[in-house]
């Protein structure tokens, strides 16, 4: 049986008080919300904290609402299964609902939070072990050693970022608010994200994502996205390849703007090029389909960082690419 190390639970009822519990344990602490990857990540000993801040109970942190000029405000605090049945999402923004619901299983995403799923902590083959499996392969870069696996050299983690929204809320061009010992600052959520397996989100420490907002559509513009994903089984897995598009449509329905990300391949999301050249200016219609997948697919490079072989996990993103594509709405 894998145990929890010994650690104290503090249960904070506002954001400031989960900041300064944070900022007096230092090193010692980190959040907690839901627990679904902590909790496990802390059995395997690749989380040791000694100080628990737990966020379930701060009410600001919750809540779907309209914002001014459209942009809609989701609480870094509202679970997943929310935010997978929330009618606003799913009228508006169907793949955030659609990535939502397609995290874990239910009893996951009855836990899990908005907030917790954009932290999620890089997965990999060597990394997302028992202490002991690690001790005896020699360690990884990402903990306790000095060679990457992977790549058999110690220069950097490649450990894949596999959470399902944040791909989604990149597409739409979303931010996050992050509060700080120092205030309340913003960051689009592209840019809240960098390549390094080990630690591949822009949060000090003593931070926490307490919002995140998704930006109106435009005058005289209509909004559709679109949302697949690839795992090997329909529940539970972590996604080896997810897609996700947005798409702006004008008054005669041609392409006035258009975004596809992809994750579970490196440290981060990656935003596909070159898709504006294809589609901008163009009408919206499948006839678009074939050039995007092509372009997703030269660019799209997986590693072996997971258990499936990554020849085949490259030979399905034109597959998923035009599954998220025909999927828009």
């Amino acid at each position: 049986m894998l145990r929890l190390p010994p650690y104290r639970y503090h249960r904070p009822r506002g954001v400031q008080e989960a900041l300064e519990l944070l900022a007096l344990h230092g090193d010692e602490a980190m959040p907690i919300a839901g627990g679904t990857d902590l909790i496990p990540n802390m059995k395997h000993r690749l989380f040791t904290p000694g100080e628990l801040v737990a966020l379930g109970g701060i009410e600001a942190m919750r809540g779907v609402e309209r914002g001014e000029g459209g942009e809609l405000r989701i609480g870094a605090g509202e679970t997943l299964a929310a935010l997978g049945r929330s009618a606003l999402l799913m009228g508006e923004l169907p793949a955030l609902a659609a990535a939502a619901r397609g995290v874990a299983g239910p009893q996951l995403r009855n836990r899990g939070t908005l907030g917790g799923n954009l932290c999620l902590d890089t997965r990999c083959t060597y990394y997302n072990q028992t202490a002991f499996w690690r001790e005896a392969l020699g360690y990884c870069l990402k903990k306790d050693g000095d060679v990457c696996h992977v790549t058999k050299v110690g220069a950097k983690c490649v450990a894949a970022h596999s959470a399902d929204t944040p791909p989604v809320l990149i597409a739409l061009g979303a931010g996050v608010e992050v509060a700080g010992p120092d205030g309340v600052r913003e960051v689009g959520v592209e840019e809240l994200f960098v390549a390094d397996g080990v630690r591949n989100v822009r949060l000090e420490r003593g931070e926490l994502v307490v919002r995140v907002r998704v930006p109106g559509t435009g005058e005289g513009l209509r909004r559709l996205t679109g949302y697949a994903k690839l795992r090997q089984r329909g529940s539970i897995d972590f996604p080896l390849l997810t897609v996700a598009v947005a798409v702006w449509l004008d008054e005669e329905e041609r392409v006035a703007a258009i975004r596809g990300v992809v994750t579970g391949l490196g440290s981060r999301p990656r935003v596909l090029s070159g898709w504006e050249a294809i589609a901008v200016g163009e009408p919206w219609s499948d006839q678009l389909f074939p050039a995007l997948a092509e372009r997703a697919h030269a660019q799209c490079r997986p590693l072996e960082n997971m258990t499936t072989d990554p020849d085949w996990r490259r030979a399905m993103v034109p597959v998923y690419v035009r599954r998220a594509l025909e999927g828009v709405g």
